[in-house]
């Protein structure tokens, strides 16, 4: 039987997905004002608990029979607001109504450019990195059709120029990730012939370093604090314990926890063996007792009759795959019930709960190898930016500040 919800809990919920999701300030403000009115509603009408039904009332004392296309705007925002409220108290999502953007690779260089992007693929790079490339060379080849090119063998190392000149208005991380999309492909047209001239030579070095940000941790005492703040007694919460758990004590990131699936468990090995969604490197990692019973208590009291591979799902039906903003939501929503101090300057989601990881293993002089293989990075490059947050060890490396002997400096003695 599904819990009474109060709506400004669901709200909160919400109102954390929806901010997960890169929605913008506007829209943002847009459900706020919905939901101010449907409380109203609610308490007008004597109304405690918000469910699909009551969202149907309030939808129908705005439309008092008139047809959806004689609404105003406003009126129909407030109708959209309702059903996602609806929506996300019982599947846990949103589904995107609008339509998909379509790349239009339509043309010669088109049809190259998805024949590179084919070879990139078979190179093994990941779905990711080819995604964002893929964005970025159709961003030159809609400059290539506006300017009449529609021929590889009209191109000219001036086009070339000009459209790197015209990136100017993105951030400096966007030209350096698009200009190193544009000489990789300007290389792959040299090799395969398909160009007699390597263009790629005449691609400026764009001097860009990605600036590494400390990373977000939580300590032991909050974390546990987090993990008692899940209510453990209905099969949200022990779904929630559990994905919360495997970042928490694991590590795993929100793409692979909402991918695992029923094979990457070995129970009489007590194994985990995953392939990481980000990297695509395989990992294996102990089946702690503590994880494991959650993942038991959930299959057994809390999952949803479904035929899915995928050990996590939504609580209402369609019983789908748990999207990984929704995992971002949960954590977040419970860091908040938890009353963790200074939340508002922090991230908080799984990922901070991987960092809180790493800092607990180095704080155990845990050495950077075995971090390394826990939290599946291919080198230790990757971990040593956890270094900068064992402060205990920095200070141990601290040297004594020499004395001046300087008639500008006095010399304190205590």
């Amino acid at each position: 039987m599904k819990k009474q919800q109060k709506l400004q809990e669901l709200i909160s919920e919400l109102e954390v997905y929806i901010k997960s999701l890169s929605y913008n300030r506007a829209t943002q403000l847009k459900y706020q004002r919905g939901w101010k009115l449907l409380n109203d509603f609610m308490s007008k009408n004597s109304i405690e608990f918000y469910n699909s039904q009551v969202g149907e009332k309030f939808i129908f004392s705005i439309m008092k029979n008139r047809p959806y296309e004689n609404l105003s705007r406003k009126e129909k925002d407030l109708l959209r607001v309702a059903n996602v409220t609806s929506e996300f108290q019982v599947t846990g999502v949103i589904r995107f109504r609008s339509v998909s953007k379509k790349y239009d690779f339509s043309g010669e260089i088109g049809k190259v450019i998805l024949n590179y992007l084919e070879h990139l693929k078979f190179k093994g790079n990941a779905l990711r990195t080819i995604e964002g490339k893929k964005i970025h060379l159709l961003r030159f080849l809609d400059y290539l059709k506006a300017n009449n090119i529609f021929s590889l063998k009209t191109l000219e190392s001036q086009h070339i120029l000009q459209f790197i000149n015209d990136l100017g208005i993105y951030s400096n991380a966007s030209i350096h990730h698009v200009v190193g999309t544009l000489k990789g492909f300007l290389k792959y047209l040299y090799q395969k012939e398909i160009l007699l001239t390597d263009f790629s030579y005449i691609i400026p070095k764009i001097g860009y370093k990605k600036e590494s940000k400390l990373p977000t941790t939580y300590t032991k005492e909050e974390v546990e604090k987090l993990l008692k703040s899940v209510d453990r007694a209905n099969p949200k919460g022990k779904r929630d314990f559990a994905m919360i758990l495997l970042a928490a004590r694991l590590g795993l990131r929100a793409s692979d926890i909402c991918r695992m699936k029923f094979e990457n468990i070995n129970w009489k090995q007590n194994m985990i063996r995953i392939k990481q969604t980000k990297t695509a490197r395989t990992v294996e990692l102990p089946l702690l007792t503590e994880v494991g019973n959650a993942i038991i208590d959930y299959l057994k009291y809390g999952r949803p009759e479904s035929d899915l591979s995928y050990i996590f799902l939504c609580m209402g039906q369609p019983y789908g795959k748990l999207k990984e903003p929704t995992l971002h939501s949960i954590v977040t929503f419970y860091l908040k019930r938890a009353k963790i101090d200074n939340l508002d300057k922090k991230k908080h989601g799984p990922h901070a709960l991987r960092h809180s990881l790493a800092c607990s293993l180095l704080e155990q002089k845990t050495p950077l190898p075995v971090i390394s293989e826990v939290l599946g990075h291919s080198s230790t490059e990757s971990t040593k930016t956890y270094l900068r947050i064992d402060l205990n060890s920095l200070r141990q490396c601290s040297l004594e500040v020499p004395v001046l002997n300087s008639p500008y400096y006095i010399q304190e003695v205590n």
